[in-house]
């Protein structure tokens, strides 16, 4: 579904299974960010045919994070030409930490690749820029993408609608949550799109929910 011009969004609203909203961004451009669960891509893609693109022509695979709900799905691109984008540190988590993550879960880590990694800072896509915000505290390496022409902000797990990220996983912290937190807060952004839940529309909603969740969640993570 179309949210603004060449921004689509594909939310999860199974509550039974903890998937996650996927993004694409087209245009000039073919940007999915995060593919979710493996066995849920399928709909998704079928989702973006139905919006008038072909899935095999997706040029860029962003992940905000590894964690399976955000990251299991990226298996089924492994023989494509897709290029594949991930934070070094989620990296080095996946690579130190990342079977027995996924074990706990009754899982097998994917097979994956990373074609370049994503650092702090601006990040040019053709004619797009996209500036990238390194926001652990949910998981080391998570990212947060900040799209300043469309004044859009994709934060994966770090905030949600009236929600935060959780932190009792491997490698979570909730005081760098905050800070991360915090540092997204400072941002002109009229669409938050979080890696789970509804989206927040407008700047006067979005900056009242990072004051909510400042208000409820500081104390508890």
């Amino acid at each position: 579904m179309e949210l603004i011009k060449y921004l689509y969004i594909y939310p999860w609203t199974n509550i039974s299974i903890n998937n996650c909203n996927t993004y694409l961004i087209g245009g000039e451009n073919s940007i999915l960010i995060d593919t979710g669960l493996d066995f849920c891509l399928k709909g998704v893609l079928d989702d973006i045919k139905r919006d008038g693109f072909d899935p095999e022509k997706i040029e860029h695979i962003i992940s905000t994070h590894s964690h399976p709900d955000h990251f299991e799905g990226i298996k089924h691109f492994m023989q494509k030409d897709t290029l594949m984008a991930l934070h070094p540190e989620e990296d080095r988590f996946l690579k130190e930490e990342g079977i027995g993550f996924y074990n706990m879960f009754g899982m097998s880590l994917p097979e994956y690749r990373v074609d370049f990694f994503l650092q702090e800072g601006e990040f040019k896509v053709k004619n797009t820029i996209f500036e990238i915000y390194h926001t652990p505290g949910h998981s080391p390496g998570s990212i947060s993408i900040y799209w300043p022409e469309k004044k859009v902000l994709i934060a994966g797990d770090v905030i949600f609608q009236a929600g935060v990220g959780r932190t009792d996983f491997p490698g979570g912290d909730g005081n760098l949550l905050k800070q991360s937190i915090e540092r997204l807060s400072k941002l002109d952004v009229e669409y938050l799109l979080p890696g789970h839940g509804e989206i927040v529309k407008g700047s006067t909603k979005v900056k009242r929910n990072f004051e909510y969740v400042a208000d409820v969640y500081y104390n508890l993570i």
